[in-house]
C-alpha cells in the first residue's frame, strides 16, 4: 500500500447526508432546527449537515450542533459581474450553495432548503439511480416572481403546457423529477388540482408570509385552514422537547462502531520482505492505536475506544488480527466522527500500516429474561 493512500469510508450510511444552508445571524435558525427534528422524527438513517457563512454567529452555530446537526464553514461564493438582475434580490446569496458540490466524503447528498419540513421519511430517495441529478418541479405563478422571464410570460412547470416556452429566451426550463409530493405552499392555491394532501410528504414554507416561525395570518393565503393546518404540525415538531437532540437518543442503546484490522506485517511475511520493513510497518501500527484512542478527547460524539488482537481458536477471522471499537451517542455522531478532520488526519496516517479494513456499525440492544 503507497505511504499517500487515505482510507475511504464505505459507501453506506456514512456517505449519504441530508444538507441544508444558513448565512447571518437572523432567525432562520429556527427553520434548519426545525428541520433537524423533522428528519429526526422520521428517524431518517443520515445526518444533517449544515453548510454555515464565516457570518454566522458562534451561538447559532452551538444550537445547530445541540441538535445533533454536522456544521460545516464554507466560504461565499459570489455571481458574475455581468449578472446584475436576479428574481429575487437575496438569491444573490445562493451561489454560495455551490460549495456543497466539495463535500466529496459523501457519495450522495439530498439538499432541503431551511425553510423545508419532512413529514415523513424520504431516504428511499437515496437509493435513486446513480448519475442523475434529481430536483423537484418549482412555482413560477406567484408575484414575488414578477421580476423572472417564466412569470413574464406566464410560464410554470406545474403546468407547461399552458404556455409555449418562445424560441427567442433560448432552452425552457429543464423537466424535473418531481419527487416524493413535495409541496410549495403556492400550489395549495395557483395548482390544487396537482396536490394530493393526505399524501404530502415534503413541505416547502416558501411563499410570502409562510416562514412557521414568523407566521401570522396576515398575509394574501395565509388565513386558509389548509396553511393554518401546515404551521401547527411545523410548530408541534418545533416544540416537541422528545425530539431534542440529546432526548431523541438517550434511549437508543449504545451506538458501536467496530474496525477489524489486518497489519501490514502479516503482508510483509507473505511477500518475504526484509526484517527491517517489517519491523518498521509494526512500530506505526503499534504507535497508531495510542493516537485513536485520543480521539475521544477530540470528537464530541466519540465516547469511548477499545482495543485487542484476536484470541479465539476457530480460525474464523480470515486474516484480521486486530479490533478496535468505538461508541458513539448516535447514528449521527457516526458520520460526525467520519468527517471531521482528526479522524482524516489519523486514517491517512493508518493506512500505510494496513492491507485492508472491515468496518461495521450496529446498535446493541438489551435483552430482558
Amino acid at each position: 500500500m503507497s505511504p499517500n493512500a487515505t482510507m475511504e469510508p464505505p459507501m453506506d450510511s456514512k456517505a449519504r447526508a441530508y444538507v441544508t444552508f444558513l448565512a447571518g445571524n437572523g432567525d432562520y435558525v429556527k427553520g434548519v432546527v426545525g428541520l433537524a427534528k423533522g428528519l429526526r422524527k422520521t428517524k431518517t438513517a443520515y445526518p444533517l449537515v449544515v453548510a454555515v457563512l464565516p457570518d454566522v454567529p458562534e451561538e447559532h452555530r452551538q444550537i445547530l450542533e445541540s441538535q445533533g446537526c454536522i456544521v460545516r464553514e464554507i466560504e461565499p461564493v459570489y455571481p458574475p459581474e455581468s449578472q446584475t438582475q436576479f428574481a429575487m434580490a437575496y438569491y444573490v446569496i445562493n451561489y454560495s450553495k455551490l460549495r456543497i458540490w466539495e463535500f466529496v466524503e459523501y457519495e450522495k447528498m439530498i439538499y432541503l432548503d431551511g425553510d423545508i419540513q419532512v413529514f415523513e421519511n424520504i431516504d428511499h430517495l437515496f437509493d435513486s439511480p446513480n448519475g442523475y441529478f434529481y430536483a423537484v418541479m418549482d412555482c413560477f405563478c406567484e408575484r414575488n416572481w414578477r421580476f423572472s422571464p417564466q412569470y413574464k410570460i406566464g410560464y410554470c412547470q406545474q403546468r407547461p403546457e399552458r404556455v409555449q416556452w418562445p424560441k427567442e429566451m433560448g432552452s425552457p426550463p429543464p423537466p424535473y423529477f418531481n419527487a416524493e409530493y413535495n409541496l410549495v405552499l403556492a400550489m395549495l392555491w395557483r395548482h390544487p388540482e396537482n396536490v394530493e394532501f393526505d399524501k404530502v410528504k415534503v413541505v416547502h414554507y416558501c411563499a410570502d408570509g409562510g416562514k412557521p416561525w414568523r407566521y401570522t395570518g396576515k398575509e394574501e393565503n395565509m388565513d386558509r385552514e389548509d396553511i393554518k393546518l401546515l404551521m401547527k404540525k411545523w410548530w408541534d415538531i418545533y416544540e416537541d422537547e422528545s425530539l431534542h437532540y440529546k432526548n431523541a437518543t438517550a434511549d437508543h442503546g449504545k451506538l458501536g462502531s467496530i474496525i477489524a484490522a489486518l497489519t501490514e506485517e502479516e503482508v510483509v511475511d507473505h511477500q518475504r520482505s526484509a526484517p527491517s520493513a517489517k519491523k518498521f510497518q509494526l512500530k506505526r501500527f503499534n504507535s497508531s492505536q495510542k493516537e485513536y484512542a485520543s480521539l475521544v478527547n477530540l470528537i464530541p460524539p466519540m465516547k469511548s475506544f477499545h482495543w485487542g488482537t484476536d484470541a479465539g481458536i476457530e480460525n474464523l477471522t480470515e486474516g484480521y488480527t486486530h479490533v478496535f471499537e468505538s461508541t458513539f451517542e448516535s447514528t449521527q455522531g457516526i458520520a460526525e466522527y467520519v468527517a471531521h478532520p482528526a479522524h482524516i488526519e489519523y486514517s491517512n496516517l493508518l493506512a500505510p500500516a494496513l492491507e485492508k479494513v472491515l468496518a461495521m456499525d450496529y446498535q446493541s440492544n438489551t435483552l430482558l429474561l
